[in-house]
């Protein structure tokens, strides 16, 4: 499904923190960011991994990103034990720009409580309709600053 500009595959589970989720069977999962949370950070420069063989809470930080706006953490829709990282974000992080469902993916976990928190998760429509009110208040602030901008020219 496209949201605008955005990206927002049928299949994956999403955060409001724009990770998504790819549950490929009860025993793997794998966390990358959305199409609008890689967007919204800009180019990413670097990726720091995590600790392999961790356990991590759902919506606990499991690796970082650097892009060149800022650091960002990584969050874990879902509990579970963090079994890989992709190695090929070492060499070229900015995969995730270019395909943030496919190579660009970020982690795999082992999901250790998917019965209870499944359910906690944004399904496509739901994150998709998060997405238009994230547009719209970005549309409205780049017309109040545009507004602004007009009202200082016309008041010199």
């Amino acid at each position: 499904m496209k949201v605008d500009m955005y990206d927002v595959p049928e299949n994956y589970y999403y955060i409001k923190e724009h990770e998504w989720i790819l549950i490929e069977n009860p025993h793997t999962a794998k966390i990358g960011i959305t199409d609008y949370g890689q967007k919204a950070l800009r180019e990413v420069t670097y990726f720091y991994a995590g600790t392999k063989g961790v356990h991590v809470k759902r919506m606990e930080a499991i690796c970082e990103i650097e892009t060149v706006k800022c650091v960002a953490e990584i969050l874990s829709p879902l509990s579970g034990e963090v079994l890989d990282f992709n190695k090929a974000l070492f060499p070229e992080p900015n995969i995730i720009n270019r395909e943030p469902y496919g190579r660009g993916w970020i982690v795999i976990i082992r999901p250790t409580n998917i019965k209870d928190e499944l359910e906690r998760l944004l399904k496509p429509e739901l994150y998709a309709e998060y997405i238009k009110e994230l547009i719209k208040i970005d549309e409205t602030l780049l017309i109040h600053r545009w507004r602004k901008g007009l009202e200082k020219k016309t008041s010199r």
